[in-house]
């Protein structure tokens, strides 16, 4: 009888591990699911509102652009540049899948198409995509867990790659994100080809309100020998109320 027990038993756990789903299993595509869900949300909220410094740094030259930046939801995003006085007033409105730039020298709303999302903005190395977020990590690619050469125990690293069909340059994007709390600490963005096109870095872990998150971005394009850009948020500021006129295209003709 014991012998009876033991064999079913041991054929139960056969049954399991050969057919069924293990419980380590479903736990990582749960927390792929997550890490993608925080870190896509990382910086929004219900709304926000964050003034930001941006450094961009070439061989030839260098200057700091100050910000200030609204968003609502993961739909709307509206930035304003506030110095230097030469580029006072530029600004950038995205609402769903629509962005236009407003260049106060020409007096000109320019509506930004799909195809240049990927495009530089202000001359930095980051894209119009990367400033506004009309592209979101969850929804538009799909992910998986993956090992890496030198891997830290303390990281977890996921591969994500564009949906069909999406006006997206990149072959795939490696996240490395804490394992205790989901917080990026890079981001590998590759082309279809497989070649290392650019990194951002995170740091300067900081907390605004309740939210803990990095503080500062530095992206090094490796196509361009000594050019970065680094973003720096000086004040944050989650579920604030927010004027719905600030998204609006009255508002970016605006110099206030």
């Amino acid at each position: 009888m014991i012998k009876l027990v033991y064999s079913v038993i041991a054929l139960s756990l056969v049954l399991l591990y050969t057919y069924g789903p293990s419980a380590e299993t479903m736990t990582i595509n749960t927390d792929v699911e997550q890490i993608i869900k925080d870190i896509d949300t990382l910086y929004r909220s219900t709304s926000s509102y964050s003034e930001i410094e941006m450094e961009i740094v070439t061989p030839h030259w260098q200057r700091t652009l100050a910000m200030n930046c609204w968003t609502q939801g993961m739909d709307k995003t509206f930035l304003r540049i506030t110095a230097p006085k030469k580029e006072r007033g530029v600004a950038t409105l995205r609402i769903e899948n629509q962005m236009w730039n407003y260049l106060p020298k020409t007096n000109k709303v320019i509506k930004v198409p799909p195809s240049m999302m990927m495009s530089s903005w202000m001359g930095s190395d980051f894209t119009n995509d990367d400033l506004v977020k009309e592209f979101s990590l969850f929804e538009d690619y799909t992910y998986e867990l993956i090992t890496v050469d030198s891997a830290q125990e303390d990281l977890l690293y996921v591969n994500c790659i564009p949906r069909e069909d999406l006006p997206i340059v990149w072959g795939n994007i490696i996240i490395a994100a804490r394992k205790k709390d989901h917080l990026p600490v890079w981001q590998k963005y590759y082309n279809e080809k497989g070649k290392l096109i650019r990194t951002l870095h995170y740091g300067d872990i900081k907390t605004f309100g309740k939210r803990t998150l990095p503080a500062a971005m530095e992206m090094i394009p490796h196509t361009k020998e000594g050019h970065k850009t680094a973003i720096r948020y000086l004040q944050l500021d989650f579920d604030c109320k927010i004027d719905d006129q600030i998204f609006s295209l009255r508002n970016l003709r605006s110099t206030k």
